[in-house]
């Protein structure tokens, strides 16, 4: 329960922003994970969407040899899905990610892109952590096969009476890092994507705690779309896929299969708590060093 009321802005008369998480299982058949994506954004659009989230590596997810070998360019099939699906329903969407050959580079990128409804490219990110980590035995290296960003990406997003929305892009294991977030916001961000295969073992742990402190600390809404299931090696992913407010309030959160959820996002709600806990605005960055 949230200790303030909705009371009438400039804003509040706008209707509320609907955005949807489609929670699938990849693995190294493109196919099959083109055919779960293509009837998850059905799903969405469906339930009213206004833009949708697909997960982290949603067209290709495995060992590396199947990201080395399986990996395509920014014209390939994996764009060209999401590029059609856009353009068909006029919908936004903020393509997870994909594992991103591109020319003359000896590593690949896992690189995130917003897609307008003209099937145009909004904007680009490229996951700047790279998630090199051993849990419980199993090992991570990232780094191995994949080179990290180094550009904070955000960008306003064009709705019809929808106006305001300001999109901070970010990938899974951004999420241990909350300088970029911080960043996001300042940057005006009011609502952050969070992209993931976020792993089962530290899902069950860290993965609700994380989102809502992200929500919570830059009073932003936090759309969270994770894969589900296992992936090959031993590694498994947690979904749980979720949608919180900027109280930390969770609007939306998925089970253990693929699914789709939805949330509207209400920007009265943003308005009033950076208004009752405006920590924004009292920042005080001369004492930080």
């Amino acid at each position: 329960m949230r200790p303030f009321s909705l009371t009438a802005s400039p804003s509040s008369a706008t209707a509320p922003l609907r955005v949807a998480c489609v929670q699938v299982s990849p693995d190294g058949n493109r196919q099959r994970n083109h055919a779960a994506a293509r009837a998850g954004f059905e799903r969405a659009v469906q339930l009213g969407a206004d833009i949708v989230l697909l997960p982290e590596k949603w067209s290709l997810l495995g060992e590396p040899d199947v990201l080395e070998h399986g990996a395509e360019g920014i014209d390939g099939t994996d764009m060209a899905l999401v590029r059609d699906a856009c353009v068909q329903h006029g919908i936004w969407c903020v393509a997870g990610s994909i594992a991103l050959r591109e020319p003359a580079s000896e590593k690949l990128r896992n690189a995130s892109f917003v897609v307008a409804p003209d099937g145009s490219i909004a904007a680009r990110y490229d996951k700047i952590h790279m998630f090199d980590v051993e849990v419980e035995g199993v090992t991570y290296r990232e780094s191995d096969v994949e080179d990290g960003g180094s550009e904070i990406v955000s960008l306003p997003v064009s709705l019809p009476e929808k106006p305001g929305w300001h999109l901070g892009l970010s990938i899974c294991y951004d999420l241990r890092f909350p300088e970029l977030y911080r960043a996001l916001a300042l940057r005006g961000a009011n609502l952050v994507t969070v992209p993931a295969a976020f792993t089962e073992r530290t899902g069950r742990d860290h993965w609700e705690v994380l989102l809502r402190a992200r929500a919570i600390e830059n009073s932003c809404f936090v759309v969270a779309a994770n894969a589900i299931g296992d992936h090959g090696g031993g590694k498994r992913s947690y979904g749980r896929s979720m949608i919180i407010d900027p109280w930390g309030v969770v609007l939306a959160q998925a089970g253990d299969d693929e699914v789709v959820i939805t949330a509207d996002l209400d920007m009265r709600v943003l308005e009033a708590v950076r208004q009752s806990i405006p920590s924004l605005a009292g920042r005080v960055p001369a004492a930080y060093g």
